[in-house]
């Protein structure tokens, strides 16, 4: 009873501090939104302005009620959010929750799948390289890891797009389904193929911090007293691996790869970019660069609650498994 009492205090403590957030994360989008050199309705009507006269111009302002001051505008937006109404999207003329439903379930499925191989390949590489410390292995592993660590996003998902579309012919160029099919005639192979190359690149990118942890960690293992202990008793590598080594990294590792939400979320932008991925992460820079306030607010929440998720449920595993965190709840 005393440790649910502590885990509801906790998500409320946090609860608490994701709202302040998400306050401060719509205040400032806003700001900046507003104050961008970009024209709304510019971008609303498209390229060609010759065609649109003083007065349409005003008239679609007022529709969108662009023309009243920006401390109005957020008032009437808040005011609406609190009714459940995001508002609706200047660039997809539909409702904003329409839009982020439809997108959302894009990117869930590049980044489920990318967060899945991230942190499956990750898990085992690290361990590999622990357990073959100093071997050529070992070496590869970390050259890996620090390699691609420092490697941008969008450079690897080029490089694997002029690889493997381009060159190889083996994948399709982007998009999520086939260019010129009925949505009906669209078949889970074709969504599997499209989805590949930007998976693959994400996964890429996020392995190099999970290999690298649990590479860490189970070096601190191999080499603590207890495990001298059982080494001293004759137990060999591979007991000693699934006795004590995976019950000591295996929470650490989940725990890092729910952590890296954020990081997940953030790459899955600059994916979807490259790949012409039709995510919500594309859909986050159209609305930026084109001024559609309702839809960027709108994924700002939508994405600092999902971000707030995944850390949310690292520190709930913590305080539920680990004791010594359990026992200390009261200091955090």
């Amino acid at each position: 009873m005393q440790q649910l009492t502590g885990i509801l205090k906790f998500t409320f403590t946090k609860t608490i501090r994701i709202i302040f957030l998400l306050l401060m994360l719509c205040l400032l989008s806003f700001w900046m939104v507003s104050n961008s050199p970009v024209d709304p309705v510019r971008a609303y009507v498209g390229a060609d302005m010759t065609r649109v006269s003083p007065e349409q111009h005003e008239k679609i302002a007022e529709y969108w009620g662009l023309d009243r001051p920006p401390l109005e505008q957020l008032r009437s937006w808040s005011s609406a959010v609190l009714r459940g109404d995001l508002g609706t999207s200047m660039i997809f003329r539909k409702p904003v929750i329409d839009v982020i439903k439809q997108r959302f379930a894009a990117s869930l499925a590049l980044m489920g799948t990318s967060w899945l191989l991230s942190g499956i390949f990750g898990f085992l590489l690290g361990t590999t390289a622990a357990m073959l410390k100093g071997s050529w292995a070992d070496r590869f592993i970390k050259w890996y890891c620090l390699t691609i660590a420092s490697t941008p996003t969008f450079w690897l998902g080029l490089l694997f797009l002029i690889v493997f579309a381009v060159q190889l012919g083996w994948l399709p160029v982007g998009l999520s389904v086939p260019g010129g099919v009925l949505a009906e005639d669209v078949t889970l192979i074709d969504r599997l193929r499209h989805l590949l190359l930007p998976a693959l690149t994400l996964s890429a990118v996020g392995v190099a911090n999970i290999a690298l942890h649990t590479r860490s960690k189970l070096i601190d293992v191999m080499q603590s007293d207890y495990v001298l202990f059982a080494r001293a008793k004759g137990q060999k590598n591979l007991s000693i691996l699934k006795r004590h080594g995976l019950r000591n990294i295996a929470l650490p590792a989940i725990t890092l790869q729910f952590a890296g939400f954020s990081e997940l979320f953030g790459g899955s932008v600059l994916a979807e970019q490259v790949f012409s991925y039709p995510g919500l992460g594309r859909a986050t820079v159209q609305a930026g660069l084109q001024g559609d306030i309702p839809l960027l607010l709108g994924i700002v929440i939508f994405s600092s609650i999902f971000v707030f998720s995944g850390n949310l449920i690292a520190d709930l595993i913590y305080r539920v498994i680990d004791p010594r965190i359990r026992l200390g709840g009261k200091s955090l």
